[in-house]
């Protein structure tokens, strides 16, 4: 009986972790030798407040749960030793970078490798994805380069009318007059 009730938590848990998997943006395997607890309990920390889901598993029900996600099999490579895995389901770069900047902080433990949109890659792709900017400064950016020419507009029409109130009244109103009145002289004119 002990058995049957083994074998069906396990079977519980792989399917857990195979959801995880499915659901998870990116997945950054890593080593998590040599930290204490106090640096394993701040990096959970600071993992959860990003959204990231840091966990530990049995490199074995974790083989099992990638095989059923029809994940490919070049996971099998990296689930060798302890092995940590942050889930991040929102944004795909959080994971990887929190991760790396922790290293640079701590110099111990190593990304061994991951999972990016459901495909398998190397420690190098990880550290090259953790280098990219946020989801939020690339969206930051491009607001900013759209707004650019909108803005520079705005100054141009917010400086002809300080130069207009400068002028006076009497150009103000002379101008409007003046810029409506020059279609129709044009238009009068004989065709060359």
């Amino acid at each position: 009986m002990a058995n049957i009730r083994n074998i069906e938590l396990k079977a519980q848990k792989v399917a857990e972790v195979s959801e995880k998997l499915q659901k998870a943006r990116s997945v950054v395997l890593f080593d998590y030798r040599g930290l204490t607890v106090s640096e394993v309990t701040n990096l959970r920390n600071e993992m959860r407040n990003a959204g990231v889901e840091y966990v530990v598993h049995k490199n074995g029900i974790v083989r099992r749960a990638a095989a059923a996600a029809g994940i490919d099999e070049a996971v099998n490579g990296y689930l060798k030793g302890p092995n940590a895995f942050a889930f991040g389901y929102e944004d795909m770069i959080v994971p990887a970078k929190i991760l790396k900047d922790f290293i640079k902080k701590t110099r111990k433990c190593e990304i061994k490798g991951g999972i990016v949109e459901g495909k398998v890659e190397s420690a190098e792709f990880i550290n090259a994805l953790a280098d990219m900017p946020s989801r939020e400064t690339l969206i930051a950016r491009l607001l900013g380069s759209m707004m650019s020419p909108i803005s520079g507009l705005a100054i141009a029409l917010d400086r002809i009318a300080d130069k207009l109130e400068q002028e006076g009244p009497a150009a103000a109103a002379a101008a409007p007059a003046t810029a409506a009145e020059q279609p129709v002289e044009a238009a009068e004119q004989p065709a060359e």
